[in-house]
């Protein structure tokens, strides 16, 4: 019994020691990794006792983020600290806060100098000060996205081939003002983390006291057969092939050289009816002659709406041909036809501007559609709520529904004036329902503060920053999750730099780079284009203690994060 329980001892010790030796060669092995990157990008920092993984995408099976983690366990062996193998508590666990989404987006008209430039002639550095300036104001006040108007009437804020240069910007259409004003909008928007998406007017051809002021390149110059007068307007008429051929060229040309992540339509279709000029007719007769010598069968208005949905249908087909992960949107008028919902009063776009708003929603032909609710929640014939509701019913195919809210008529001197916290209510009542983000024009309005409103958004409505909602239908796959890397702190403000690289080929638009400091988080939209973000050391007394990083595509869908913790 006594030799048995001596060789079973014996066994026992050495089972230990060769178990004591295989350990220390896997330390040996482990340490010699110490600081260096694995795959995945993920790397090992700084003393052993720190364990803390650099850049590992959260979104890993728990068992791989197990396998993961098993190295930097293996690491405290490493410290000389803890002799008597005594270890460190664990680090805190961070709980990243879900990526908010929302559109908030704001006009800025550029015909008649409505909201930039502030009047004509004014030097390139002038215009580009005040374009800075809308933009610094969308940025710091919370929004997301600008809506530039790019083409008005025919003309163009960007040198083109097919249209002269907008009067707006040097006093007389024609005259190349020395710079790209939509160039430069795009890189300025996006250094701020704004989108840009191109407003443009396919059938407003101008006034008519315009017409001896016309640059030769205008279309209407170029082919007057093809402009109708109508009340003092000069117009494209939209049933003639050429007029959609050339409406569809200067888009495709806008997505073909520039960097825009949208296009964009209003409401001007077929010219609204107008007081001045009562019961005038669209001088189309010669058309509509035309088609229904050739068997055509459908009634003026009939014939109307199909020349409109027909370019609609076109501008979705061709652009998305031209860049397939860019969003096309229309900002039709509020209310499609008197009656829908009930009680409802009003224009009847269906039938006076021959605009058939629902079918483009239903028939997909909109990545967005953004109806101009420009009226009160109060208002008993044009309630907000109230159409609001009816056009999220009419979204069978879950389309981005955007209002576009009156900020216009803020404190605008009339009696039927908004206050600020009518346009707040109304983002609260789209969100609310739903509804995925909202519109705001104009940009004047915003630049004055009027009654408030711009701070009133800042520090309410939009206190928290948002991206714009995915487009998924456009492309569902998230990309790859990046590499990260984080150094620092360092100079005199302590900043950390982030370094980040993608994880894969796939386009990308931005780095959305979050920090937490404390329990309150902060967040940055940057340029996939740039390789390094400065996220400040400390803030609000407390250090930066957690990184995020998301890759997000051209249209918006987000990667798995990359968590990055300070040790």
């Amino acid at each position: 019994m006594g030799r048995q329980g001596g060789d079973a001892a014996g066994r026992e010790n050495c089972t230990e020691r060769e178990g004591r030796r295989k350990q220390l060669e896997q330390r040996e092995a482990v340490c010699s990794w110490h600081g260096r990157r694995i795959s995945g990008g993920a790397t090992l920092e700084g003393n052993a006792n720190t364990r803390f993984i650099q850049a590992m995408p959260r979104s890993l099976p728990r068992f791989a983020r197990f396998v993961a983690a098993l190295p930097f366990a293996a690491l405290a062996a490493c410290s000389n600290d803890s002799p008597t193998g005594t270890e460190s508590p664990p680090p805190t666990t961070v709980t990243v806060p879900p990526i908010e989404r929302e559109f908030r987006g704001m006009w800025i008209a550029t015909v008649a100098n409505i909201d930039w430039p502030s009047q004509s002639g004014l030097s390139t550095n002038a215009q580009q000060t005040e374009l800075r300036a809308i933009l610094d104001m969308a940025q710091n006040t919370g929004f997301n996205a600008v809506v530039l108007q790019v083409r008005a009437a025919g003309d163009a804020i960007f040198p083109s081939t097919l249209e002269p240069w907008a009067r707006s910007l040097s006093g007389t259409q024609g005259v190349d003002p020395g710079w790209d004003p939509l160039a430069f909008a795009v890189t300025e928007a996006h250094a701020r983390g704004l989108e840009l998406h191109a407003w443009f007017n396919p059938f407003r051809a101008g006034n008519l006291s315009d017409t001896s002021r016309l640059a030769p390149l205008h279309f209407a110059r170029r082919r007057p057969d093809l402009a109708r007068q109508f009340c003092g307007q000069l117009w494209f008429d939209p049933a003639e092939d050429a007029v959609q051929d050339q409406g569809i060229a200067v888009i495709r040309d806008v997505l073909t050289r520039y960097d825009v992540d949208a296009v964009h339509m209003d409401d001007f279709f077929y010219p609204y009816p107008d007081s001045r000029c009562p019961n005038l007719d669209f001088p189309d007769s010669a058309a509509y002659a035309r088609y229904a010598a050739t068997g055509g069968t459908a009634t003026r208005g009939d014939w109307r709406r199909a020349n409109v949905n027909r370019f609609v249908q076109r501008l979705y087909t061709e652009a998305h041909a031209v860049r397939a992960h860019a969003r096309v949107g229309i900002s039709p008028f509020g209310i499609w036809r008197p009656g829908n919902p009930a009680g409802i009063t009003g224009l009847d776009a269906y039938g006076s501007i021959y605009a058939d708003s629902r079918l483009w929603l239903q028939q997909g032909w909109v990545d967005y559609l953004a109806p101009q609710l420009y009226w009160s929640i109060a208002s008993t014939g044009q309630s907000f709520p109230a159409l609001l509701d009816w056009w999220l019913q009419q979204n069978t195919r879950q389309r981005h529904l955007w209002p576009g809210l009156a900020a216009y008529r803020v404190a605008d001197g009339t009696t039927s004036a908004y206050s600020a916290s009518e346009i707040t209510s109304q983002i609260s009542q789209a969100r609310q329902r739903n509804a995925t983000g909202t519109l705001l024009y104009n940009t004047s309005v915003l630049k004055e503060n009027r009654a408030g409103l711009t701070t009133t958004l800042a520090s309410t409505s939009y206190v928290a920053r948002a991206l714009p909602p995915a487009t998924p239908w456009l492309d569902g796959s998230a990309p790859s999750a990046p590499t990260v890397s984080v150094t620092g702190p360092s100079g005199a403000t302590g900043v950390l730099r982030v370094a980040v690289t993608a994880g894969s080929s796939e386009p990308l638009s931005w780095w959305l780079v979050r920090w937490r400091n404390g329990t309150s988080w902060s967040q940055r939209l940057v340029p996939a284009s740039g390789a390094t973000v400065d996220v400040p050391g400390t803030s609000g007394g407390a250090a930066t203690s957690a990184i995020v990083v998301n890759a997000i595509d051209q249209v918006g869908n987000a990667s798995s994060e990359v968590l990055w913790r300070r040790p």
